[in-house]
């Protein structure tokens, strides 16, 4: 079996999803034009950067893939909490890649905001540490040298 028999970071890890599904919803909701502006916490200008021509990856918007990818990864680890033995392997495979995926597509999102339009969105930021940690802690959901393994051969 490619998974651990750590359940308490898979718990956490769906935790997470849920926080980061949340977060992105909440962006969601405020970009409309017809809803009431972004607010920051923190004074960032997140209006700004939600808005901005970086908001979009292959024509949809970010926080829409944001809630796909938090609501896949959720889902995938309730499944890997209660019944690991039905998850494929093959879809254990992709949770493990997605979340890398995203955590790599959270840097390149940093980057962005700090270096090119020296700009900051606290709801951004909190949506980059989850993926960010989900990410961690994934590591210890899987047996990485199983998960692995077809690629070594």
């Amino acid at each position: 079996m490619i998974f651990s028999d750590d359940v308490f970071s898979r718990a956490i890890v769906a935790v997470l999803a849920l926080i980061g599904f949340f977060v992105a919803r909440h962006i969601y909701k405020h970009k409309k034009p017809e809803s009431t502006p972004l607010v920051c916490p923190a004074n960032f200008d997140c209006e700004g950067v939600v808005h901005s021509n970086y908001s979009t990856f292959l024509g949809i918007h970010l926080e829409v893939l944001g809630m796909i990818y938090y609501g896949f990864v959720f889902f995938g680890y309730v499944f890997l909490i209660f019944a690991p033995e039905v998850l494929p392997v093959f879809l254990g495979l992709i949770l493990f890649l997605s979340s890398m995926g995203a955590f790599l597509f959270s840097l390149y999102l940093i980057g962005i905001q700090l270096f090119v339009l020296k700009k900051g969105c606290l709801w951004c930021f909190v949506s980059a540490l989850v993926s960010i940690s989900i990410f961690t802690l994934s590591i210890f959901a899987y047996d990485l040298p199983k998960l692995m393994e077809p690629f070594l051969r």
